[in-house]
């Protein structure tokens, strides 16, 4: 086997195990759907209201909620069958994006419904994924392929993010939004077929002699007193925070900046993509976790330099090339804050842990767009981009100072692990 062959076999060890297989290939189906329903909601806020403000309130509404329900939803995962959890959490999505349909087809639909119907997908959320990223380890056999299956799983959803905007903004100029609502409500029996189709071993029940407050305190408790994991929250809930809430402005960027439509904001998501996507593969290449706190470390100062300049460009293609190295930035941040906290913490909290990973990006989201809404309606998209991204190079300078900290927390684990042994021969290799 040649060494190329050999990398390319390691990136993709994963799938080798049949339930990530059938998982990977529902989500894929799925995922381009919801990037259409994405890329449709903003331009239909866009459209009906041509405000800056209200595209940030109606992201706040899908958001705040599953920030809220967030801890709690952590603790009732651990409780439930994962795989049926997560059949009534797809088909609950469905109902949600067939009634999108429905309404805007009849064209019926107004500001009120996109809010209410964000609100429930964001009570859906608060339980699908915490129950998607813990039931991950169910999907996999061997736990040594855990990292490479969640850099998988990130590549896939933004492969989707690639097509799924491309499409969208073609149907959305040629026949309207209510198509894509359509098209992303008949995706998830795709992911429901997948969940059904798996064979899972039956869990051991666990007894929960523990009240649900109890529960939660004990998950707070973990998060805030293991600093590595401590300290990436904060950081990746600081760029949900500033970073992430860019995209609420896009149809702001493509319609009066660029001077385009839907075909244009679904370049920008897709030139998204395509960097999110490089990100993901570059994960999925990595042999370990060794390093990510680093690449923490850079994707946020990447993401707040592209931002910056993207909030100066007024040309389309500078503007695709930037979007690309926000997408990595973003993804990388994402991916990266996955991969090392789900690496690092027990099973027992797993669900717990990840419930506040949700929160903190699910939290912060929320606020940040109805914060980029309302600064973009004072002071202009541009200046607002501009801004927040140099908020994200500020909580890589203060990532640096604590990155001495995570790392030696981080060291006895990767001992156990064997990642040690791989850490010292790489900075072995450094020296020489």
């Amino acid at each position: 086997m040649t060494p190329l062959l050999g990398s390319v076999e390691h990136a993709w060890r994963a799938l080798r195990h049949r339930n990530f297989r059938l998982f990977f290939a529902g989500q894929s189906v799925s995922l381009i759907g919801t990037w259409m329903t994405r890329l449709a909601t903003g331009w239909l806020v866009y459209r009906l209201t041509h405000s800056a403000l209200l595209l940030g309130v109606v992201s706040f509404a899908g958001q705040i909620v599953a920030s809220v329900l967030g801890p709690l939803a952590g603790v009732w995962v651990e409780r439930l069958n994962r795989r049926k959890l997560l059949v009534w959490t797809q088909a609950a999505s469905a109902v949600q994006s067939l009634a999108m349909a429905a309404l805007t087809l009849a064209q019926a639909i107004t500001l009120r419904e996109i809010i209410a119907l964000a609100a429930m997908q964001g009570v859906i959320n608060a339980f699908d994924m915490p129950g998607r990223q813990s039931f991950l380890v169910q999907m996999v056999d061997d736990r040594n392929d855990l990292g490479n299956a969640i850099a998988i799983n990130s590549s896939m959803a933004n492969g989707a993010r690639l097509i799924g905007p491309a499409v969208a903004g073609l149907v959305v100029a040629a026949f309207g939004e209510g198509w894509c609502f359509l098209i992303d409500g008949f995706s998830y029996f795709a992911v429901i077929a997948s969940l059904l189709m798996m064979r899972i071993p039956p869990a051991q029940a666990r007894a929960h002699a523990r009240g649900l407050l109890e529960q939660m305190r004990e998950g707070w408790d973990y998060v805030r007193n293991f600093r590595p994991v401590r300290t990436i929250l904060l950081l990746f809930a600081f760029i949900s925070l500033m970073g992430f809430p860019y995209s609420v402005l896009l149809p702001v960027f493509a319609g009066q900046v660029l001077h385009g439509g839907a075909a244009t904001l679904g370049w920008l998501t897709g030139a998204t993509g395509v960097g999110a996507l490089v990100s993901g593969l570059s994960l999925a290449a990595r042999k370990s976790v060794v390093g990510l706190t680093r690449m923490l470390q850079i994707a946020s100062a990447m993401l707040g330099g592209a931002l910056i300049l993207f909030g100066l460009s007024h040309t389309l293609e500078i503007s695709l090339v930037l979007m690309a190295f926000v997408g990595f930035g973003l993804m990388q941040s994402a991916a990266a804050s996955n991969t090392i906290v789900q690496s690092l913490v027990t099973d027992d909290k797993r669900a717990r842990v990840m419930s506040y990973y949700t929160t903190a990006f699910l939290g912060a989201a929320p606020i940040g767009s109805l914060l980029a809404g309302a600064l973009a309606h004072r002071i202009g998209a541009p200046d607002t981009v501009i801004l927040t991204g140099s908020c994200c190079i500020a909580g890589s300078l203060w990532f640096t100072f604590k990155l001495p900290g995570v790392d030696a927390a981080v060291r006895p684990i990767c001992r156990k692990s064997g990642d040690l042994t791989l850490q010292m021969d790489t900075l072995k290799g450094q020296t020489e």
